[in-house]
């Protein structure tokens, strides 16, 4: 599935076309509802990843317990916030001796909800679909992608990381007897939102979309959306602040 060329991008939409008049999926015959779940403490929750990557490092290497001052550094941010973010998972450390690590990777994962693994599907797999196929952590944080799909086809029936590409049009029958938990979208903006149809109408209810574009579903479909641009964004502004803007920047 390639990603955003104009060439591309006819291509790509006229096979997912067919696939949805094949399923009798039109992109309002659900009714949608472009719903936000809003979450508190969601900085907190997106440096939980940072503190478990390397808490499991440390562990690794035989270290028992770790400070708030250590995660603080680790962190470059205040042990103030460390505590504030730990307290959240409802472990406490003890004075002088900080965390146990063994108990903060379990409360965090808990957090989290990764301490049991959730099974899911790649749609779109392009550039980004096949890096994020590539990335081998994503067993360790819950995340077991079972089937990969495609509409390219010189991709379909080919391996990618381990991943043979199955054609989007059999993704019904695939679904049939065993619906994922979390889809990860990598296709063309333009294809998104009827590649989002198709999955909900086969009863997926969680949705990881790097495409950049706004997916109208049912209320009881959770999206959350990835803006790659995000990242670049933040890092351009921190780049003007360290040349001398006055920019106030809240991590």
């Amino acid at each position: 599935m390639r990603l955003a060329k104009n060439g591309d991008k006819g291509a790509f939409d006229g096979h997912l076309r067919k696939t949805v008049l094949k399923g009798r999926i039109a992109s309002d015959s659900i009714a949608m509802n472009a719903s936000r779940h809003k979450v508190l403490n969601s900085p907190a929750i997106r440096r939980m990843p940072s503190y478990l990557h390397w808490l499991l490092r440390i562990q690794e290497s035989g270290k028992k317990t770790v400070s708030t001052t250590e995660l603080a550094d680790y962190m470059r941010i205040g042990w103030i916030v460390v505590r504030k973010d730990i307290a959240l998972t409802g472990i406490s450390g003890r004075p002088r001796i900080g965390y146990d690590i063994g108990k903060l990777i379990v409360a965090i994962r808990a957090y989290l909800g990764w301490q049991t693994m959730h099974s899911a599907t790649l749609v779109g797999a392009g550039a980004l679909g096949s890096a994020i196929l590539g990335y081998d952590e994503f067993v360790r944080y819950g995340l077991n992608i079972e089937t990969v799909f495609d509409t390219d086809p010189a991709k379909i029936g080919t391996d990618v990381h381990g991943h043979t590409i199955l054609s989007l049009a059999s993704l019904p029958e695939v679904f049939r007897n065993n619906v994922p938990e979390i889809a990860v979208l990598c296709v063309p903006a333009s294809s998104a939102q009827d590649v989002a149809d198709l999955l909900v109408a086969q009863g997926v209810r969680c949705i990881w979309n790097f495409a950049n574009v706004t997916l109208a579903v049912p209320e009881n479909v959770i999206v959350q959306r990835e803006v790659l641009a995000g990242g670049l964004a933040m890092l351009s502004v921190k780049m003007k602040k360290a040349a001398g803007a006055n920019i106030d920047i809240e991590d």
